[in-house]
């Protein structure tokens, strides 16, 4: 943990396993209530200075975070992959990320601006300032452990805030590689603090606690409407990124040679364990055939194996829980009449290593009554679904209560425009596998989240406006 600028150790140690090998790579030391009582504190009576600072000053500091991101962006890739699983081009492709928003929001730190505002009065003048909230709660998932932290901590800081973490149990190493990162670039003590625990202890207190008047989550719905119930008692401004089930629509006129690289794309990155991932494809009846098997050609023949190998495509799950939630909605779409066409089993240890393998696996003939179409799988499971006409694709894709990402392939231009806007989804890719950009809002509607990520948007949830009213006396008095 890191507390008021220092690395301190407790009792309690953590082993963090490669989901490849089952083998140690690191240990972290845990915290608990009082810990983060103490990083609390910490944040709290370093917010007047840090908030008082300069955006150029801030800044100065995101750039000097920058800097040494950019020297040890391989270090960080390979942490990545050791500590949760996926393939070492998709960790380097976080890592991308990572530099990226901080890159962002050091240049953002100078650019909150304020309103002037007409007066109803002559003898008025109004504006409108935003300052930075205060203490933030920033909690993230284990699928991008490095970048899910930058897109909160670099709009964070760049505004004023300071910032209490709470990375996963499952992979914390590259946030403990990032807080280094912090410590040797000179953040002030007490600007960040890193807290690894039990979410009873470490979360429990975020959330009762009056200082911190923010919580950012990262991570699934029900988590996400338990946050939110328990921010009510203190009235926390509260962002939520929550889950997903994307669905990935494949119309006649598309070119499908471009949609099934897009489909692989979207569904099998970090192993389809990310809340964006395609998790019901829909593909017109009359190209559906040919799709298939030429998807599942494609999918066959990806490498599976040790992140760490360069050639690997797919890497392992990130733990056996997982595999078995695979497998489980493979087996109930078999159950109900779906054919695999390739795929659909764990892969033992006399294949690879002792670790959480699960062969990339194409389903058809899926319906809505199973499990898969209605349930995030968060797994490299694709499943195949057949339709026929606009409309009908369009109420089953929007028959959910998730509404994160979307994704259409289609070469026409007014349908690209229609579907897109009747899409009920805070994302939409048209023949684009990824849609998101640092400069972008990311977020999700209906039960996929609050707020936004990336971009101005994501300065502003870490900001308060404020009405400042002044009364002038009048040139004759």
């Amino acid at each position: 943990m890191y507390i008021n600028g220092k690395f301190l150790e407790t009792e309690q140690v953590l082993e963090i396993r490669n989901p490849a090998n089952g083998q140690v790579v690191d240990k972290v030391f845990l915290v608990g209530k009082e810990e983060t009582k103490r990083a609390i504190n910490a944040a709290k009576n370093a917010f007047p200075a840090w908030s008082r600072l300069t955006g150029e000053e801030r800044s100065a500091y995101l750039y000097r975070v920058l800097d040494i991101l950019e020297e040890k962006k391989e270090q960080l890739a390979q942490t990545i992959t050791k500590e949760m699983g996926k393939a070492i081009h998709n960790a380097r492709y976080e890592v991308g990320n990572t530099i990226a928003f901080f890159k962002w929001y050091a240049e953002e730190a100078r650019r909150v601006y304020g309103d002037l505002i007409p007066a109803s009065a002559p003898n008025k003048r109004i504006s409108v300032i935003k300052q930075p909230i205060g203490v933030v709660g920033a909690i993230t998932p284990w699928n991008f452990p490095l970048s899910m932290g930058a897109r909160k901590l670099g709009p964070a800081l760049a505004v004023g805030c300071t910032v209490v973490f709470r990375p996963s149990r499952e992979a914390p190493l590259s946030s403990l590689e990032l807080f280094k990162i912090f410590d040797e670039a000179g953040l002030p003590s007490g600007v960040v603090n890193l807290v690894i625990g039990n979410a009873s202890d470490v979360v429990g207190e975020l959330m009762a606690s009056e200082d911190v008047r923010k919580i950012s989550f990262t991570g699934s719905t029900e988590v996400g409407k338990e946050l939110i119930r328990q921010s009510a008692d203190t009235v926390k401004r509260v962002s939520m990124e929550l889950g997903g089930h994307a669905p990935f629509i494949v119309f006649e006129d598309a070119d499908i040679e471009l949609a099934i690289d897009g489909t692989v794309s979207s569904k099998f990155a970090s192993t389809g364990q990310q809340c964006v991932c395609a998790n019901r494809i829909y593909v017109h009846d009359s190209i559906y055939e040919n799709f298939a098997h030429r998807f599942a050609d494609k999918v066959s023949s990806m490498i599976v194996g040790n992140g760490l190998n360069e050639k690997t495509q797919l890497g392992p799950m990130v733990s056996q829980s997982a595999v078995d939630k695979a497998h489980d909605h493979v087996t109930d779409a078999v159950n109900k009449g779906a054919t695999i066409l390739c795929g659909g089993r764990a892969l033992d240890e006399n294949e690879y290593e002792k670790g959480y393998f699960y062969a990339p696996t194409v389903l058809v003939d899926v319906n809505e009554e199973m499990k898969i179409t209605y349930e995030e799988t968060f797994g490299p499971v694709a499943p195949l679904i057949r339709f026929s006409n606009e409309d009908e694709v369009l109420e089953k894709a929007n028959n959910t209560e998730y509404g994160l990402a979307s994704y259409l392939y289609t070469n026409d231009l007014s349908r690209a425009h229609r579907v897109s806007e009747r899409l009920e989804y805070g994302m939409v890719g048209i023949n684009d596998p990824a849609p998101f950009a640092v400069q972008a809002p990311f977020g999700g509607v209906k039960q996929s989240g609050l707020g936004r990520e990336g971009g101005s948007y994501g300065l502003e949830e870490y900001l308060e406006t404020k009405l400042v009213s002044v009364a002038i006396k009048s040139e004759d008095r």
